[in-house]
């Protein structure tokens, strides 16, 4: 007569004595979604090796088991290492999100937690200055918000709501498929768990209303088009009393007329004369906070940058800010007067011909070509 020699539970799971917790639950893992029935419909050899990494799994993730296991092997758990889908009170998070259902083997599950409100978003348009310097508003926006008559139980005042019949306040039903149950939302309750008999006159039984929310809200220096600020809690009120969502509030900042903004700088142009370019020239160049002096070089030429230090856009939550690039446009006139074109002709007589920096003019290079 022969006999079948368990395999040490270690060997199943592939993984050394001296693994983590968490490397355990994570070598079960793998081998179970390798495994699993419902992607190897009718292997009788991949259903067989499922139940083998589950009953690995069952002691190696209990300390108590698993000690005794270390000491005594097979003969320190007989009688509490064998497949119960009932015993996992965790394969729900393992499976849940793969197949769809919450808890598949039964258990604990997580059908009656209570459930997190939405998050909702609100866009909010400012100006660029506000932007820039940051500024406090009210802004007002509907909302789901628990009833202030039942306090989100659903329940008539002076009542309460009873543990559902269906589902013993699981929040799911199960069903026996093969050798482990599948559970699914118990309808009765909705998955809340709870029976309200005598349904709260304000909310109908829900729990919530629709209310408009006014809330005052801080939009913080240096924030740019398209950030995103949230704000916690501020969002719709969970249905049976669970947690609030939360509030993003989606910043728009509309264009200014002088500045454009690449990060923490920002950029304008100034204009000045041939005249003021070629002696120099003190002019006003324009910020957020006023003008102020720049010295233009003489011999500036088209295109030049100056910078402003620490006058762009703060760095949120910082003190430190951005510049102010000035980009230099020399303006040359499309009408001059009979006085200025003489000044202008003499101007064209005492100036060398103009070339590029470093390049040959043309004709001299004709010039060399028939030498």
């Amino acid at each position: 007569m022969s006999t079948v020699t368990k395999r040490c539970y270690y060997e199943v799971l592939e993984i050394d004595r001296s693994a983590s917790a968490e490397t355990v639950k994570s070598a079960y893992r793998k081998l179970a979604l390798k495994y699993h029935p419902d992607r190897n419909q009718g292997d009788k050899e991949a259903e067989e090796k499922f139940k083998e990494a589950a009953e690995a799994y069952s002691v190696l993730s209990d300390a108590e088991k698993r000690s005794r296991y270390d000491r005594f092997g097979h003969e320190g758990v007989r009688g509490q290492g064998g497949f119960n889908p009932q015993d996992f009170s965790d394969f729900g998070d393992i499976f849940g999100d793969l197949f769809g259902f919450g808890d598949i083997f039964g258990g604990s599950g997580r059908g009656n937690r209570p459930r997190r409100g939405s998050d909702l978003q609100y866009e909010l348009e400012v100006d660029f200055e506000q932007a820039v310097f940051g500024m406090s508003t009210d802004i007002q926006f509907p909302r789901v918000e628990s009833c202030g008559s039942c306090s989100g139980s659903g329940a008539k005042p002076g009542s309460r709501p009873r543990v559902c019949p269906t589902c013993s306040g699981r929040g799911q039903v199960y069903y026996q498929q093969g050798f482990f149950s599948v559970g699914r939302t118990c309808s009765a309750c909705a998955g809340s768990g709870r029976v309200v008999d005598q349904p709260c006159e304000e909310c109908r039984g829900g729990g919530t209303t629709r209310k408009q929310r006014k809330l005052k809200i801080t939009i913080p220096a240096g924030v740019d088009n398209g950030t995103r600020l949230r704000l916690a809690n501020e969002g719709e009120a969970g249905p049976a009393g669970g947690p609030a969502g939360d509030l993003y509030v989606l910043i728009r900042v509309r264009e200014h007329e002088i500045f454009h903004r690449e990060g923490r700088d920002l950029h304008c142009e100034v204009a000045i004369n041939i005249a003021q370019a070629a002696l120099g020239a003190e002019i006003m160049a324009p910020t957020l906070e006023g003008e102020q002096m720049i010295k233009i070089e003489s011999g500036t030429q088209h295109g030049s940058r100056f910078r402003l230090r620490g006058k762009g856009v703060p760095e949120v939550n910082s003190s430190r800010r951005g510049d102010i690039i000035v980009h230099v446009n020399v303006h040359v006139p499309e009408k001059i007067t009979k006085e200025q074109r003489k000044h202008f002709e003499a101007l064209l007589l005492s100036l060398p011909k103009a070339e590029l920096p470093g390049k040959q003019g043309f004709f001299d290079k004709v010039k060399e070509f028939f030498v």
